[in-house]
């Protein structure tokens, strides 16, 4: 898409409140849910397909971000945007609606369609209306949304659950009026170029890039949890989606118009920071799903109270990367952030993976704290490194490719990371038992049940489980430590390229000329000089010097003075008008009047 025209800070502000109000109504949509999923099975029943009411909508977020970038170079931005939205509120409304778990995971898996656009394509129009070099300063409020998103949506989960005059569906309708809100923002301030290019969809690419990646997310979703990972559905779908990926790669080499070209991942800056991309998901969002585990088991904490202890990671990582996007639009350097950032992670990672029974608040608000600095220092600035490093062209692909990778990170995180957490507390509680010489109570296996039923077993019992728990989270926080460190040397290879676009101080780069300015041009000078051909009485002093510098004759200083001048703007205004209309050879002897 070609680069749009320049907007101003109010403008671009305007567009931003579009932007953000829809992704933060649609990533809460993500998260809202989980608070209220227990009311919702007691009400439509389908334990057996628990699991599948947050997945269907992560899959399909996940698996439909690159296709909306290639959509949106073939139709428009603005369009694809206010799909995406429409998309959300139908789908919304359809969950709010729902009479039974099937219909409510069919409408979940439409919804994390639109969240998967309006994710990757407010990401992309950012990149659109404002240079790399300005886009700093806009882009910490883009990542902050996220991080509010994530503790918003179970503390209003709750909040809609407990109040009596709401219940469950409420979870849905609730994000609708905001919804529509950034869709009327958004057709009233954002005026994007009209782009009609001459190219076809790549269905086989998209055929093969979403079997390869739903098969991908199918397996980490559901492995260890709807089947055993050692069983005949996790071969099966490792075997479809390596093979879907395989084909993937031979699809878009050969395709016109590929969604994902192969010259991408023959840039340096975007191989980079996708990797560093998949390890910030992959720790990220580790740590964002088991933190509460640590805060609503060991600690005892509400689900409400266990969220606003996140809140210092959520303002730590929107100053963060609204500071750093300041420096960056002043200085033009931006690779220092993620380098600390990645490493920032990893500190916190480590700070957490200390924490204990007998941890004060302050010291877990503290850790948190660290880890937010770290996300926000990074996460905005792989998107807008990648950005920088792109061509225009692939703008739309590379912004959500590293989207996608992000999400894939995501997903790997938290399958991994559930995987390590079940089998240590199973060994951990096994071990611990017997060093006390405990038997679970019944005699059998321990089913531990909800945090509630957890804080109600008996001594020694609780005790074991606690510190069984404080383990277990304790090696899922040191593994991520070495993904983060992954992730810094992948940035540390990061070759840092200046901005595009200009800063603060700085004027903007001058555009070539027009048609109009071509035509205005020509017939300025026109004008002169017929008024210089036709002019009577003495001439102006500009004229006598036009006329001194001609050579001399018997003609009057004017009239010599008039044809010298005539020599320099006739061509002159004939050879801009040419270019701007071919047709014309000649002008009017009014034209110019």
């Amino acid at each position: 898409m070609a680069q749009t025209r320049q907007y101003t800070h109010k403008e671009i502000l305007e567009v931003m409140s579009g932007l953000m109000l829809a992704m933060l109504t649609s990533m809460i949509s993500t998260s809202v849910v989980g608070t209220a999923l227990p009311t919702i099975v007691g009400e439509l029943g389908g334990q057996e397909q628990y699991s599948w009411v947050a997945s269907a909508t992560m899959l399909t977020m996940t698996v439909s971000t690159p296709l909306w970038g290639k959509l949106s170079d073939v139709y428009g931005r603005k369009l694809l945007f206010q799909i995406a939205l429409g998309l959300f509120v139908a789908a919304s409304l359809a969950a709010g609606l729902s009479q039974d778990m099937g219909q409510l995971i069919a409408a979940r898996a439409v919804q994390g369609l639109g969240v998967g656009g309006l994710s990757a394509l407010s990401q992309v129009i950012l990149g659109d209306i404002v240079p790399p070099r300005e886009r700093g300063r806009y882009s910490g409020y883009m990542g902050a949304v996220f991080g509010i998103s994530t503790v918003a949506g179970p503390l209003l989960g709750g909040f809609i659950v407990d109040a009596d005059q709401l219940g469950w569906r409420w979870c849905f309708y609730v994000c609708i009026p905001f919804a529509v809100v950034a869709f009327a923002v958004i057709q009233k301030v954002l005026r994007l170029p009209v782009t009609n290019r001459n190219t076809s969809i790549d269905i086989w690419g998209a055929t093969t890039i979403t079997a390869g990646a739903s098969a991908l997310m199918l397996l980490l979703t559901l492995g260890g949890h709807d089947f055993a990972w050692n069983s005949f559905w996790t071969y099966f779908l490792g075997a479809v989606a390596v093979v879907m990926l395989l084909l993937s790669v031979f699809a878009e080499r050969t395709a016109r118009d590929p969604i994902l070209p192969p010259r991408l991942f023959r840039n340096r800056t975007f191989v980079l920071t996708s990797l560093a991309s998949l390890f910030v998901g992959m720790a990220m969002f580790g740590a964002m799903i088991y933190l509460p585990q640590y805060l609503q088991i060991v600690k005892g904490m509400s689900p409400t109270a266990s969220g606003l202890m996140t809140l210092p990671m959520v303002f730590s990582l929107f100053l963060s990367g609204v500071i750093s996007g300041k420096i960056v639009t002043r200085t033009g350097r931006w690779k220092i952030f993620p380098v600390v950032g990645l490493l920032l992670v990893a500190v916190g990672l480590f700070l957490l993976s200390r924490l204990h029974v007998d941890s004060t608040q302050w010291l877990i608000g503290v850790d948190v704290a660290v880890l937010g600095i770290g996300l926000g220092l990074s996460m905005q600035m792989l998107i807008l490194a990648a950005q920088n490093g792109s061509e225009l062209r692939d703008m739309a692909a590379t912004t959500s490719g590293v989207a996608f990778f992000r999400s894939l990170g995501g997903a790997v995180g938290v399958a991994a990371f559930g995987a390590i957490l079940s089998n240590r507390l199973k060994d951990e509680m096994a071990e611990l038992m017997r060093a006390a010489h405990v038997r679970p109570p019944g005699g059998g296996s321990l089913s531990l049940g909800s945090p509630a039923d957890i804080q109600q077993l008996p001594e020694p019992v609780k005790g074991i489980v606690l510190e069984a728990f404080t383990r277990g989270l304790e090696t899922v926080f040191l593994v991520g430590v070495p993904i983060a460190v992954l992730g810094f040397f992948a940035v540390l290879f990061l070759k840092e390229l200046p901005l595009r676009g200009h800063g603060p101080a700085e004027v903007a780069p001058s555009t070539p000329p027009g048609k109009d300015d071509l035509v205005l041009a020509g017939l300025l000078l026109e004008l002169i000089a017929q008024r210089v051909e036709h002019a009577d009485g003495r001439p102006s002093a500009l004229v006598s010097a036009v006329a001194r510098m001609a050579p001399p004759d018997d003609r009057p200083e004017g009239d010599r003075a008039r044809a010298a001048a005539l020599a320099v703007l006739r061509p002159t205004s004939r050879a801009l008008l040419a270019r701007a209309v071919p047709s014309v050879n000649t002008v009017p002897e009014g034209a110019a009047r």
